[in-house]
């Protein structure tokens, strides 16, 4: 009886010890009498029972993730943690980011015998590495153009050195959840960005008004530039044919002057006569003396021309 009692017990004590059970996003890593022997997949697996072999089952698929700056409560509600969250700039102006990292295991032997508090090594190295960024570079970068640039820089440098501390982590993610000026003095930094997206925005509608402008003003130019090359090949050609007629009708001239001239006294009479007023008189020029009416101002008018 006595000895059936003593066997059940080293069964109750051996079994449960012997076999151990890696899940799916796990790995078993065995130590025999405190030493690392091996390593282990998902599955069912016999080992030597206590204090002689001992497994541990680290989730190795997981993506855990640290907060700095603030905490989330399982409620969803976000407690501030202003000694992590204000860091000092390089133009000597205070920030307040929140940030978080996500981590994950890739080396499930060094993580478990190389560091220890894995969670507190990663927000005490992501900080450390944030706060270096952070006094590198202007209050501006932070706040606006610079985020993606401290994301990338936090990232590289966090994994560094989690690195050379062998912690068999690695960096998933660096985000910047929020990066404001303190809430002492976020109303007056309201008001410096607004000025400031005010000039960006004076200066984005004087450089469009001056590209519209210009092109505008050039096109006018190369116009007026054209008409007046035009306006002086019309009048080089006008007078260059006026030259040449003169001096075609200046030989024929020589050639024959009387006839020349009888022409040009012809031509003429036919361009003046038949816009001037004719009369006619026959030649009895007896009885009444023949008077024109020149006190006519049309006939006047007429006879002048």
């Amino acid at each position: 009886m006595f000895l059936g009692i003593i066997i059940l017990l080293l069964l109750i004590w051996i079994v449960p010890g012997t076999f151990y059970f890696v899940a799916p996003d796990e790995e078993g890593v065995v130590t025999t009498f405190g030493k690392f022997t091996r390593t282990t997949g998902p599955g069912l697996h016999f080992k030597f029972p206590s204090p002689i072999e001992h497994a541990s089952t680290p989730k190795v698929r997981q993506v855990r993730r640290v907060e700095i700056g603030f905490r989330q409560t399982p409620s969803g509600q976000v407690q501030k943690v202003p000694a992590e969250s204000l860091m000092l700039t390089g133009d000597q102006n205070i920030v307040d980011i929140l940030l978080v990292v996500q981590w994950r295991i890739v080396d499930s032997v060094a993580y478990l015998f190389n560091v220890k508090r894995q969670n507190k090594l990663v927000r005490d190295v992501a900080e450390t590495i944030l706060r270096g960024i952070i006094g590198s570079k202007k209050i501006d970068e932070a706040l606006t153009t610079g985020k993606a640039e401290i994301q990338l820089l936090a990232k590289d440098q966090v994994q560094e050195l989690l690195n050379k501390y062998k912690s068999g982590i690695q960096i998933v993610t660096v985000q910047l959840q929020d990066v404001n000026p303190p809430q002492q003095v976020e109303a007056a930094f309201k008001d410096v960005v607004s000025a400031r997206e005010d000039k960006e925005r004076m200066i984005n509608e004087a450089q469009g008004y001056r590209n519209a402008v210009i092109p505008e003003a050039r096109g006018k130019a190369a116009q007026i530039i054209q008409e007046a090359e035009a306006y002086r090949e019309e009048k080089i050609k006008r007078s260059e044919g006026d030259a040449k007629r003169f001096l075609s009708q200046y030989e024929e001239y020589k050639k024959a002057p009387d006839i020349t001239r009888t022409r040009m006294y012809i031509e003429t009479m036919e361009e003046v006569l038949p816009s001037a007023q004719k009369f006619v008189m026959g030649d009895n020029k007896s009885g009444v003396l023949p008077i024109l009416p020149l006190s006519d101002s049309s006939i006047f008018s007429n006879s002048k021309k």
